[in-house]
């Protein structure tokens, strides 16, 4: 009988919380605590004093003062929150349309080459390690009226784009110079999921007499339909953030076509020094990303359990 008892006690205690069990994967835990201590004061604390400040008029020097939806109201009435709103749309809608198909094309014709299909993939990654202050200036020199782009251009016969001044193809300059730059990280994503399909669907599918169309219509868009749903969301909710060059290279001009509402949070903090109300900005932005991240979330899950 007290062998018995002792042989039950180590079950018994590996069933208990706090038990051996605990203690078993507690190094673990304190490997991870510096980085959740780390998570949380630089995300969820200012995530959470934002979303306080938002009720605040903010002054460093007299102190904050509760002013309730008061900085709610002001974004709202501010005719530059509707311009900011529109043109992050259309930021948006133009990085799908342009950005959003390039890595994919990439990714299936490297992968549809026979020979030099690594120097491929290392010339279209090299945008990505070219420095932004680089980037910035060598595209600035690409779209100058008398740069390049314009050079070929009137030599065919045709006046010059002004690429950076003119409000219809501002916008567009910007997207088509960061899709150069940013396409290589996504070609790459696609490029591994399409090189683990197995290659016996393309053979068979060649036996059968399918061309190069028919295969990519039928076996590759199809086996990475879920992956590019998944890049998708994560794409509109990068793009939905992006103030970096329309601050760089042309200040939300020329005429606000290019202000978008990263953008006017930025102004409205550094420029106007109402932290209040980019408070109250980054509150409402907050929401709507938070969506998508659950949106982001379930489409990943949704794909976990189909594979």
């Amino acid at each position: 009988m007290k062998l018995q008892a002792r042989r039950s006690e180590p079950l018994e205690a590996k069933g208990r919380p706090g038990g051996p069990k605990w203690r078993k994967h507690a190094g673990g835990y304190a490997f991870l605590l510096p980085a959740f201590i780390l998570f949380l004061l630089f995300l969820w604390v200012p995530i959470v004093k934002g979303m306080i400040y938002s009720f605040y008029e903010i002054d460093f020097v007299k102190g904050n003062s509760f002013v309730g939806l008061d900085n709610y109201k002001l974004i709202l009435d501010d005719p530059d929150v509707g311009i900011a709103i529109k043109n992050t749309l259309y930021y948006m809608m133009l990085c799908l349309a342009i950005g959003f198909w390039i890595p994919i094309l990439f990714a299936i014709s490297i992968a549809e080459l026979r020979r030099f299909q690594g120097i491929a993939r290392v010339a279209a990654y090299l945008p990505n390690v070219v420095p932004v202050v680089v980037l910035y200036g060598l595209w600035r020199w690409f779209y100058d009226p008398v740069g390049p782009i314009n050079g070929l251009i009137t030599r065919s016969g045709h006046d010059g784009i002004a690429f950076l001044t003119d409000r219809a193809w501002s916008m567009i300059s910007l997207v088509i110079m960061e899709t150069w730059q940013q396409f290589g990280s996504g070609m790459l994503i696609y490029l591994a999921a399409i090189l683990s399909i197995p290659r016996d669907w393309y053979e068979a599918a060649e036996i059968d007499g399918a061309g190069i169309l028919q295969r990519i219509w039928h076996i590759t868009l199809p086996s990475i339909r879920g992956l590019m749903l998944l890049l998708l969301v994560l794409q509109l909710i990068a793009t939905s953030q992006g103030f970096q060059s329309q601050l760089a290279l042309l200040d939300g001009g020329p005429n606000k076509a290019t202000l978008t509402y990263s953008l006017l949070i930025v102004k409205y903090a550094f420029t106007r020094q109402d932290y209040g109300a980019a408070s109250a900005l980054g509150v409402l932005m907050f929401l709507v990303l938070g969506g998508m991240a659950v949106l982001q979330f379930k489409l990943s899950n949704r794909r976990g359990n189909a594979q």
